[in-house]
């Protein structure tokens, strides 16, 4: 199993968790928790697939679904042992999200795309499937909440490019270290990009 495929299925496992553990916070039942879970584990990497002119992955390989099922039933049965479900998904979320930048940008490259389309579609691949997800459990995305995220995938699909296109060894796992590290922050220290200053100004004046 080449590392490629061994990180898809990693972002995939722990990206279907991130859905089952939303679902499982809205009290939902478990085929939800498995739709739920669907949504993140490959939304990212259909929309990537469509986009370079690429055969759609999990299509291909029911591996993928498999492991869907896995992570579903997974928390569906352990969930009463989770201290906070919040907690847990924003952390599963994250690992998806630093995996699924970097895998984004290499499938990318590896078709010819440019370097800016690479990382465009490292992003894309990053974070299309936990806005569907939220969209579907009626949540506001993780990308339109104060907290750093989007800027994380940039980092970490920026990180592997470049690093790619130096010829670093172990570039993947520099990168997926890289785009956790910023995410990983923002979920600790409460981090986010900062406002316009016309909207703080307006904020103030309503207050």
């Amino acid at each position: 199993m080449g590392l490629d495929v061994l990180l898809d299925f990693m972002g995939v496992f722990v990206f279907a968790l991130s859905g089952a553990l939303l679902a499982a916070r809205k009290g939902m039942d478990i085929f939800g928790m498995l739709v739920l879970a669907l949504m993140p584990a490959v939304g990212g990497g259909t929309v990537r697939d469509v986009l370079i002119g690429q055969p759609v992955f999990w299509l291909e390989d029911n591996r993928y679904l498999m492991l869907t099922v896995v992570a579903s039933v997974a928390v569906f049965f352990g969930q009463r042992f989770i201290d906070s479900r919040e907690r847990m998904l924003m952390w599963a979320d994250a690992i998806g999200l630093s995996v699924f930048c970097v895998l984004g940008a290499s499938k990318s490259l590896a078709v010819g795309m440019s370097v800016s389309a690479s990382v465009v579609m490292g992003i894309a691949t990053a974070v299309a499937g936990g806005i569907i997800r939220d969209v579907i459990a009626n949540e506001v995305p993780y990308i339109l909440r104060k907290e750093i995220y989007a800027t994380a995938a940039l980092v970490g699909a920026t990180s592997y490019v470049l690093l790619e296109l130096w010829g670093v060894s172990s570039a993947e796992w520099i990168a997926i270290f890289a785009a956790l590290t910023v995410r990983g922050l923002g979920i600790v220290y409460g981090w986010s990009l900062p406002k316009s200053r016309d909207y703080e100004s307006v904020n103030r004046g309503t207050q």
